[in-house]
């Protein structure tokens, strides 16, 4: 999934494969701290949840 193809030819080509990188990797779901299980969602800028264990926890700006 290219999520950059939004920008066009605008910005670069450096600038909208970080983009595109960035925004993979958020945008999965992570490995939760308490349960082991890959069910942790991005809700906000450097705030994470599990849906499973419903643990709320902090992280780094786009993944834990």
């Amino acid at each position: 999934m290219n999520s950059s193809k939004r920008f066009g030819a605008r910005y670069g080509a450096t600038v909208r494969k970080r983009v595109d990188k960035v925004e993979s990797k958020q945008k999965q779901k992570h490995k939760c701290l308490f349960c082991g299980r890959f069910t942790v969602k991005r809700l906000s800028v450097g705030i994470f949840h599990c849906t499973k264990c419903k643990k709320k926890f902090t992280g780094k700006a786009y993944w834990p």
